[in-house]
């Protein structure tokens, strides 16, 4: 199989969008973070838990940014800066809306969906990641890979103690032995794997409901190359060789700090041997397949703001406006 002129670009990435200056040199600059959070035009993000505020406007969905002096006190990580105008997150409660926690989880009630235009309601990126625009949607991965970090590097993994926070949200430094400590990303392959006949593999975890498939994905592992992950994860998980791994794009994936790297490949084999601990079913669709599947309520696909949805369409010619 050649490689088409679809495959080159599988945009629009909705997760892999931002238009901010992340102004790394001015992280270890405290008088200008200092002189950035007393200014009134600055605009901070208030992320709990993976959520922030967003507000319909029309046909619009737009984050919810507060002046530095009415945003909640809490851990402040600089997202960057865009037309003179500073971004931060602050990781704290959001103001004005209702939550519940029950065994660590923290939960919203209301929904975007359920709220009149202009009422602000809380919202995660698997809600709202491929609404908001490009600005917005990347101010909020930001946010939520920094939350996710901070709230489990806590102590020091060389000798317990508990860290501070430093250049501007960046570094967690060890008071007691100096060390430093940097947000951590998860390099993830994520691949669609063709047969000769341009059949699409899908399959689906255990944990998954019956009807939601994807393609594989796996993480890489130490001194792994991306391709050789690719390659080792699908004989892995449905026993299948594949060869000529494509690289097509790249996606963050914040839950918590993965980067999803999108291959396509071909496989030289297509009998399946799922993995019973990480696949519980695997099979191959054709283009009409798929679509009689969808149509009937039979398969439902991986949302559309995920890189994997990005490779079935970009496979499949088109859009798919499925659920």
């Amino acid at each position: 199989m050649e490689t088409t002129a679809e495959e080159q670009l599988i945009g629009p990435l909705l997760l892999a969008r931002g238009t901010i200056d992340r102004s790394s040199a001015l992280r270890a600059d405290p008088g200008w973070l200092e002189r950035a959070w007393s200014d009134p035009a600055t605009r901070v993000l208030v992320i709990d838990n993976g959520h922030t505020l967003v507000r319909r406007e029309g046909d619009q969905v737009r984050a919810v940014l507060f002046s530095t002096a009415e945003a909640p006190e809490g851990p402040r990580y600089l997202l960057g800066v865009e037309s003179e105008v500073a971004y931060f997150a602050v990781a704290a409660q959001l103001p004005g809306v209702p939550r519940q926690e029950a065994n660590g989880r923290v939960t919203f009630a209301m929904k975007l969906a359920d709220t009149p235009d202009g009422d602000p309601v809380a919202a995660g990126l698997r809600q709202v990641g491929g609404l908001l625009g490009d600005r917005d949607a990347g101010l909020l991965v930001y946010a939520v890979a920094l939350e996710a970090w901070h709230a489990t590097h806590e102590f020091c993994p060389r000798c317990g103690s508990r860290t501070e926070i430093r250049t501007g949200g960046h570094i967690r430094v060890c008071p007691e032995d100096g060390s430093q400590h940097f947000p951590r990303v998860d390099p993830a392959v994520i691949m669609l794997i063709r047969d000769e006949d341009d059949r699409c593999l899908l399959a689906r975890g255990p944990q998954w409901p019956q009807g939601r498939m994807s393609i594989l994905a796996g993480f890489v592992e130490p001194g792994e190359s991306l391709e050789h992950a690719v390659v080792r994860e699908v004989a892995e998980e449905v026993g299948v060789s594949v060869v000529r791994p494509r690289y097509l794009g790249s996606q963050p994936w914040p839950f918590p700090r993965s980067l999803m790297l999108g291959f396509f490949a071909e496989a030289v084999t297509t009998d399946l041997r799922p993995d019973a601990e990480e696949i519980a079913e695997a099979r191959w669709f054709s283009r009409e397949e798929m679509t009689a599947a969808l149509d009937s309520g039979e398969l439902r696909l991986p949302p559309a703001v995920s890189i994997a949805r990005r490779l079935i369409e970009t496979w499949y010619g088109g859009q798919l406006d499925y659920e």
